[in-house]
């Protein structure tokens, strides 16, 4: 089977640069308790905690782990971080530099007098980050184009656009152009992480060769943006998602010729070679 990859996949700067430093805490003979999988991959997330550096579900809980927490690449509120510094915890902040920049972006348009439009999961780790903090009355999450066009925006005349890192800001173009018909004034961030937006172009381009029979993604589990990858193939055609090697099913491939494979921006390396090998191996 021939197997061509996507221009553009896998591990983004954000995400090496905290799998790095990670590893080199770990080359120092230190130890600690990472808050949440420090990127959304179980791969890297078995390994940290063979490098001494476990997940951990809670800022006490970190206190088993010689004393020390770090903070995942997905960034965490204000209040965490005093909450480890009251504790007496030493901290290892791996957060991304593109979420440090949204913090900041969120902190000014507040002090400009914006109300805060966020387009991402409720639940996830980067959007709590943001929002747990904040004032209730001064933003809201969003998702599904109802919510959107259900939401009181006469009482909200200036609005800005905040998008979590990792989604695809054209799914949500029709959300937007709701609000710009009842707000006042409308501002959008550019907030999508450069790697996400990179991946999915270079996907789109791979799906476009008529000779491709399938995609592969691979990615974890929880990460949002490999699921992204995933609908988008889905879109022109038959799409796997795995996590492993492990779970691709030779059956499945019976008769294919070319696949074409793509990997989240929280994938390792060593899980998209496998992955390669075993198609080739088809």
């Amino acid at each position: 089977m021939e197997v061509v990859l996507a221009e553009k996949y896998g591990f983004c700067a954000g995400v090496r640069v905290a799998d790095k430093i990670v590893r080199l805490a770990a080359a120092r003979g230190l130890s600690g308790g990472i808050l949440g999988q420090v990127v959304h991959n179980e791969s890297v997330e078995a390994e940290m905690a063979r490098l001494g550096f476990p997940t951990v579900d809670s800022l006490p809980d970190a206190r088993a782990h010689a004393g020390r927490i770090v903070f995942s690449a997905h960034g965490v509120a204000p209040s965490v971080r005093d909450e480890a510094r009251r504790l007496g915890l030493e901290a290892i902040d791996t957060t991304c530099k593109f979420v440090t920049d949204i913090h900041r972006e969120i902190a000014r348009s507040l002090e400009e007098g914006f109300f805060i439009a966020i387009f991402g999961q409720l639940g996830h780790r980067e959007v709590v980050g943001y929002t747990k903090d904040l004032d209730r009355s001064r933003y809201r999450v969003f998702y599904d184009l109802a919510e959107v066009r259900a939401f009181d925006w006469v009482s909200h005349p200036l609005v800005k656009v905040i998008f979590q890192t990792t989604i695809n800001a054209e799914t949500f173009s029709e959300h937007v152009a709701e609000i710009r018909k009842r707000a006042r004034e409308v501002l959008i961030a550019d907030t999508i992480c450069y790697a996400t937006k990179e991946n999915q172009v270079a996907l789109r381009a791979l799906c476009a060769d008529p000779s491709i029979d399938a995609i592969v993604v691979i990615g974890g589990q929880y990460s949002k943006n490999t699921k992204e990858l995933a609908r988008i193939a889905e879109e022109s055609k038959r799409t796997f998602l795995v996590g492993v090697a492990a779970d691709l099913d030779p059956v499945a491939f019976r008769g294919m010729r070319k696949v074409g494979v793509s990997a989240g921006a929280s994938t390792p390396d060593y899980d998209i070679a496998a992955v390669v090998t075993a198609l080739r191996a088809f």
